[in-house]
């Protein structure tokens, strides 16, 4: 159910922000003291004395939306609408009435407060990788524009605007990974399934070359299936999960038309964000994903 009534009511958003950003009691963003007291408000937020460093600070200080003119109400509404249903951020400028520009910058911020997913790999893994047009948009350059297909034949590369972004479904615990990376070889693989708990980790994997050093290492048993063959299950060994979660991918990219390599990261940790929230009620799926970016 959308929480209608926090994006209706700037009180309720700032009772939101609190509520999340406190659940551990109150702490001075500067000194990190728990020697507060509250100090009147700012305007709907409430503002508090810090006894130790002696300096003021309100429940938006140290947070992505400080310092905005723009209501917290509409910021709430924009990362529930973006993460929730992928809005696109023209769409959301023309929501909740700001310039492209300001909606950019913000969304952006909120996305690079979100942190790297941990792989702490229970196992049996899937992996498997997945090539995306991510170009030079929003940079300057000399160059003519150029398509975003691959221009030539074979895998794509970060230098040919196609760069390769790993899944890695966990069948253990049922955690999915989107990893973006700039080359898909061998060291790229063994540093995604690095942290593992088991003491050889059984990784299910398709043909591809980068995966077969896996097989002379003590530390995984790698099994696969080569779809060169035409075989793409033989009882558990498969990666069709891998492409389900790869195909979710491509749809979570295609309404912004083109995401620059640069930022490529900073949207597949919103889609990783998005898919812990996914199952979420409104209102627990909106605090999951402040609670994110403090």
């Amino acid at each position: 159910m959308i929480p209608l009534d926090v994006f209706g009511s700037e009180s309720l958003a700032a009772n939101l922000l609190q509520q999340v950003r406190w659940r551990d009691g109150v702490s001075c963003p500067r000194c990190r003291s728990d020697r507060t007291v509250r100090n009147g408000s700012y305007g709907p937020f409430q503002r508090y004395l810090c006894k130790n460093c002696d300096r003021t600070f309100n429940d938006k200080t140290g947070t992505i939306f400080a310092h905005s003119k723009v209501a917290l109400r509409k910021w709430l509404f924009s990362i529930y609408a973006f993460l929730r249903f992928n809005t696109s951020l023209r769409q959301l400028h023309r929501e909740i009435g700001v310039t492209y520009k300001t909606m950019h910058r913000r969304v952006e911020r909120f996305t690079r407060a979100l942190d790297a997913p941990q792989l702490g790999l229970v196992g049996p893994v899937e992996i498997d990788e997945v090539y995306v047009s991510a170009g030079l948009k929003g940079r300057e350059r000399d160059q003519e524009s150029r398509s975003r297909g691959l221009s030539t034949r074979g895998r794509g590369s970060y230098e040919g605007d196609k760069p390769p972004v790993f899944t890695i479904v966990d069948r253990g615990t049922g955690q999915r990974y989107v990893v973006p990376a700039k080359s898909a070889d061998e060291s790229t693989v063994r540093l995604l399934l690095a942290d593992h708990e088991e003491e050889s980790l059984t990784v299910y994997t398709d043909g591809f070359r980068a995966y077969n050093p896996l097989e002379d290492d003590d530390e995984f048993t790698r099994e696969y299936v080569v779809h060169g063959d035409g075989e793409y299950a033989d009882g558990d060994v498969h990666v069709n999960t891998c492409e389900s979660h790869a195909s979710l991918v491509r749809r979570w990219l295609s309404p912004h038309r083109g995401v620059s390599k640069d930022k490529l990261t900073q949207y597949l940790r919103a889609f990783q964000l998005r898919s812990e929230l996914f199952r979420k009620p409104g209102r627990e799926a909106l605090k999951h994903a402040v609670k994110a970016t403090l």
